[in-house]
């Protein structure tokens, strides 16, 4: 398996170079064949992972680097960053086959850089060293930069900058979080640095409360800028409008992820005492982002810019779920990653289809086009059904996972900046608080997630047709354009109807059909059956539950000042199953028994 976990961080580099020195019209073919590669290479890592320990890190490879600093080239993967490095490569070939026809303005430059986002992408997920870790996460930035202000539309510049401005800004105070800990580390070790993922962890989990608070406000400045959650995300709807169909598709499919498994990953392994502190916190931002991101797509006439608000409701519900600490919210929260991924990467791919037929996303200028365009209404509808949440669909599970875990995760929510609604200290831990009614306000948002994209569709799919101006009903032959900056755009500015004369144009081609397909599958068999993914990471969530537990009940054992011990639980096993781990009511039933013990100590 090592072998092939260092191909996949190999081959996209090696292409990129391939490229270089390719002429301009083969840079297409060379980094089809190296995205190709990847996903060959990811066939025997998923046949050698050991599933029965998807908690542990396998395949793993550690080299000295910087051997006075600490610093290696360490990799390795679990069950949660097998599952994003899935999705990653999946999404490879088929961004660099939707831009066949939408790049003609150079390619070499587009493609290589592309495919230098994809080794970046894969070494955030697959880095157990936290300097490996922060160079890739930090460096996807120069080409998604490069991919908007090159290759997007008439805004690329501004879009750019502010995605640029935002994640940078907010990365460094990751950074200075990080390094704080790994200072720590050294303290304790006569000066030794470490920067190995899981050594750190056990330092940071040790850190005093308040300093835990600190360590996890500079977390969130850079993994919550990344996600977005609200009210940092306002550079993602002008970036995800401007950028190219490609880059669209992996800011959506994977980009943001590198928020949401930093928070996953850090901020819930490293400091989940302040998590706890804060989570209801978080959580109120969270259920605003849903209800804000979905009220500004219901107004949005741009489908591109519609489906770009829709991810800040989405990825509230991924957050949301996250900071319920248990399980159910946890699990939910990772599936949200990848289904997320899955369903808004194809609606954005949908989106660039009409696009380059058409050059407008206004639906004003759109309707009625399941009458000429059967198959693309098909594929738009059914990613659309898939987005809603639809029962069958993949995700419905996600959706249903995060509330179920808000709803019940007041025993494990501290203080926050919100204080608490209880009146008792000793009521501490099982009261009534804000995690149904956050949970119904969150609910709210699925509602009106169908309404914007019920509209959307019934507007663009169904009705009687419409065209933009410039299309003759009556000419029989159709023409394609593209959203990059030297094929089409310069053109268009110099006329009023485009540059067209020409009828709708045909639906979709075979290679279109090849990319939605896989895609539509997949939507299709999570949803069925999400097994797939759950039970390949249920030993990786169930680990960071574990820690959660035990910083949880420390920390109503200190707030309660009870040295009452610990009450054992017998774990509960699975139907079926004999692996003795701990369920998530199980979790939950421990912490009733010790808050029920500190309450007895108080009389």
């Amino acid at each position: 398996m090592l072998m092939f976990l260092l191909g996949l961080l190999a081959i996209p580099l090696l292409g990129a170079a391939l490229i270089a020195g390719s002429p301009a019209h083969a840079a297409k073919r060379v980094a089809l064949a190296a995205t190709s590669i990847a996903v060959a290479l990811f066939i025997p890592i998923v046949a050698g992972f050991d599933f029965a320990n998807n908690g542990t890190m396998q395949g793993g490879v550690e080299y000295a680097w910087l051997p006075t600093l600490g610093v290696k080239f360490a990799v390795g993967i679990d069950g949660v960053s097998l599952a994003l490095l899935g999705l990653t490569v999946l999404l490879g070939p088929i961004c660099v086959a939707a831009s066949f026809t939408a790049i003609t303005d150079r390619p070499k430059t587009f493609y290589a850089w592309l495919l230098i986002l994809q080794a970046a992408i894969t070494g955030v997920f697959c880095a157990r060293d936290l300097v490996l870790f922060y160079i890739c996460f930090e460096f996807t930035l120069i080409p998604m930069f490069i991919l908007i202000s090159l290759y997007g539309s008439t805004n690329r510049a501004k879009a750019a900058i502010k995605f640029f401005l935002y994640t940078f800004t907010g990365s460094l105070i990751t950074l200075a979080g990080l390094v704080y800990v790994a200072w720590q580390h050294s303290l304790k070790h006569d000066g030794v640095w470490n920067f190995d993922i899981d050594t750190l962890a056990a330092t940071a989990r040790n850190l005093p409360l308040s300093t835990q608070g600190w360590v996890l406000l500079a977390l969130m400045a850079g993994f919550a800028v990344k996600v977005p959650l609200f009210p940092v995300h306002t550079w993602l709807p002008l970036a995800h409008t401007e950028a190219p169909t490609a880059g669209s598709v992996v800011l959506a499919g994977t980009l943001l992820k590198l928020g949401t498994y930093g928070l996953y990953r850090f901020a819930l392994g490293y400091v989940p005492g302040a998590m706890a502190e804060h989570a209801q916190t978080i959580a109120i931002l969270c259920v605003v982002g849903i209800i804000y991101g979905g009220l500004i797509c219901w107004v949005q006439r741009d489908v591109k810019k519609l489906v770009a608000y829709s991810s800040v409701a989405h990825l509230g519900f991924c957050v949301l779920g996250l900071v319920a600490l248990n399980q159910t919210g946890i699990t939910g929260s990772v599936l949200y990653m990848i289904n997320h991924g899955l369903s808004t990467g194809a609606l954005f791919l949908c989106i660039g289809m009409i696009y380059e037929r058409f050059h407008t996303r206004n639906m004003a200028e759109l309707g009625g086009l399941a009458a000429r365009m059967p198959v693309w209404s098909t594929f738009m509808v059914f990613f659309a059904m898939a987005s809603v949440g639809l029962p069958g669909l993949n995700g419905f599970v996600p959706e249903f996972l995060c509330l179920i875990g808000s709803f019940q995760a007041d025993s494990r929510w501290g203080h926050g900046l919100w204080g608490s609604t209880t009146t008792s200290m000793a009521s501490y831990g099982t009261r009534g608080d804000l995690g149904p009614w956050l949970t119904l306000i969150a609910g709210t948002g699925m509602i009106i997630a169908a309404m914007y994209l019920l509209y959307m569709v019934g507007r663009v799919v169904w009705g009687p047709l419409v065209l933009p101006p410039g299309f003759k009903a009556d000419d029989g032959h159709g023409h394609g354009h593209d959203d990059s900056k030297g094929s089409h755009t310069a053109e268009a500015e110099k006329h009023d109807d485009h540059g067209h004369h020409s009828v709708l144009p045909t639906d979709l081609c075979g290679r279109e059909i090849a990319i939605l397909a896989p895609l539509a599958f997949l939507c299709l068999a999570l949803g069925v059956y999400p097994k797939i993914l759950t039970s390949s990471m249920d030993l990786a969530i169930d680990s960071q539950v574990k820690v959660l537990e035990e910083k949880l009940i420390e920390r109503d054992r200190t707030r309660m000042g009870s040295t009452t011990p610990l009450v054992p639980v017998p774990p509960a096993t699975k139907p079926n199953e004999g692996s003795g781990r701990p369920s998530a009511s199980t979790i939950d039933s421990r912490i009733m028994v010790q808050n029920a013990g500190m309450q007895e100590a108080g009389r």
